[in-house]
């Protein structure tokens, strides 16, 4: 009995032991990153109020990836202590410091941006993530953002590839049906179906380009109670007359050249959807508010929305230490915000495309959890990335020392249609402006260790009548906003 006992012991063992040599490797991973911010901001409604706002905010996020074997991975990503420092876990409100950020707990409480698995499947060349993950395309000026979903990277060839995927953008009221009506919630709306987006891309590389070009439809079918998620379903304020997006089709081209000490970036792109709910006048309920009226809240139109943007980045090293670039960009904007169609520039984007630190740097605070920043913040609500907007903007990287680089710039900014001056009735037809105005930026940063680096940015921006009539309906109003900014980061 005790041989018998004493063979099966030694089988199972060397069972475990074949086991464990024939299965896949497990292997996890993780780095992180840490920031702290240090805002200091001015003037940003150019007088009309007293505006002067010193804060600072910080993020610890950790990324993890649990590897089974060459082919199947989960992935997630912890916002692990990001706060607003003197806000001490309150709770999110619409009231107070919380409101501006999409009802997201972000006072150094666990929350999670990204948690899927990722597969490939080599017998069809294919990998699949699913779950929720980061959805971009481009240079981020049309969508960045983190949606539930799956998609399929087909590889075709040995360096290019087919993305194909679906995303849930909103489950509707309440979450828990898909009927036209149901008891309203806490923003009055009622129809419960859903929101979704679908999307392609065919990634290639030729020579020294690389090129996206991408496609996406989105659909909200929760229109019955005259609210659409696009923009009624956000925590945050758009610019005033803006269309609700009811569909939208997206459809551009992306991509990067070098070509010797010249380095191109580009994109164009071009929408065009609907905005199915008649809006009989502009006002709204704001955004930021579970009761409060927005006069000023929607765009009238005919039904139909449209817009474009091109976007040219150029790069040109003119010594080893001396860079000097040029950026060049336009976005469309709506010529009439009382008839006629209504203008989109975007679907939802996170804030991440740069091109000045005053005018439309916006890390929104609704995706991302980070306090709001530049005019496009939701309490002044100029535009974000290049909606109405012509920029050209001349600028130089300068690498003082293998750790320390400078870098400044010169902006001219123009609207690409005339912003019309407003009242809480409305806008008024017969005052209009294109000068946004210019803007001069500097950025310096300081690498303390290989990944420990000090950041210094500052912006000052002078405003034209058309940045006036934007964001207080006047030109009564015209100091110049400015701002200065220290950050830390740690890479790891």
């Amino acid at each position: 009995m005790k041989k018998l006992l004493s063979t099966l012991v030694i089988l199972v063992f060397a069972t475990q032991i074949s086991f464990a040599q024939d299965a896949p490797k497990t292997e996890f991973k993780f780095n992180g990153l840490y920031n702290v911010w240090g805002q200091m901001q001015n003037d940003f409604t150019m007088g009309k109020t007293q505006y002067r706002d010193a804060y600072y905010v910080q993020m610890l996020r950790l990324n993890f990836s649990f590897n089974y074997g060459d082919n199947i991975k989960a992935v997630t990503r912890f916002d692990l202590g990001q706060g607003w420092w003197g806000v001490d876990n309150e709770t999110p409100t619409y009231a107070g410091a919380s409101g501006m950020f999409d009802n997201k707990d972000t006072h150094y409480s666990l929350h999670v941006d990204h948690a899927y698995i990722w597969f490939n499947v080599p017998s069809i060349s294919t990998a699949f993530n699913v779950g929720r993950f980061n959805w971009a395309a481009g240079n981020k000026m049309v969508l960045d953002n983190n949606y539930d979903g799956i998609n399929a990277i087909i590889k075709v060839g040995e360096v290019d590839n087919i993305k194909i995927g679906a995303a849930k953008i909103s489950e509707g009221v309440l979450s828990i049906s898909d009927l036209p009506k149901v008891p309203p919630d806490s923003k009055g709306g009622y129809d419960a179906r859903d929101a979704n987006l679908f999307t392609a891309a065919y990634n290639t590389k030729f020579g020294t380009s690389n090129l996206e070009l991408y496609g996406m439809y989105y659909y909200d079918g929760s229109i019955e109670d005259s609210t659409a998620y696009l923009i009624d379903g956000l925590y945050y304020n758009r610019p005033r007359f803006t269309p609700q997006v009811t569909s939208l089709g997206i459809f551009g081209a992306a991509g990067t050249t070098k070509m010797d000490k010249l380095t191109l970036t580009y994109e164009a792109n071009y929408l065009i959807g609907k905005d199915e709910i008649d809006n009989p006048s502009y006002a709204g309920r704001l955004n930021t508010s579970p009761s409060a009226i927005d006069l000023l809240k929607y765009d009238i139109n005919n039904g139909d929305i449209s817009g474009y943007n091109i976007y040219l980045k150029l790069n040109y090293a003119v010594a080893e230490a001396v860079t000097l670039g040029m950026v060049a960009g336009m976005g469309s904007g709506d010529d009439d915000p009382t008839s006629g169609k209504g203008n989109v520039n975007k679907l939802r984007t996170a804030g991440f495309f740069y091109i000045t630190e005053v005018w439309e740097d916006s890390i929104m605070p609704d995706e991302e959890g980070i306090t709001p920043q530049g005019l496009g913040a939701p309490n002044v609500r100029a535009y974000r990335e290049l909606e109405n907007t012509t920029a050209l903007q001349l600028n130089s990287t300068l690498s003082i020392t293998p750790a320390w680089k400078l870098f400044g710039s010169f902006t001219y900014l123009k609207a690409t249609q005339p912003v019309f001056a407003w009242t809480a009735a409305g806008p008024d037809l017969t005052t209009s402006a294109t000068d946004l105005g210019w803007e001069v930026d500097l950025k310096t940063d300081y690498k303390i260790y290989s990944n420990l680096t000090f950041t210094f940015r500052a912006g000052y921006f002078s405003p034209g009548t058309a940045s006036k009539y934007l964001i207080n309906g006047s030109d009564k109003w015209e100091l110049a906003p400015w701002e200065l900014k220290t950050v830390i980061t740690f890479a790891f």
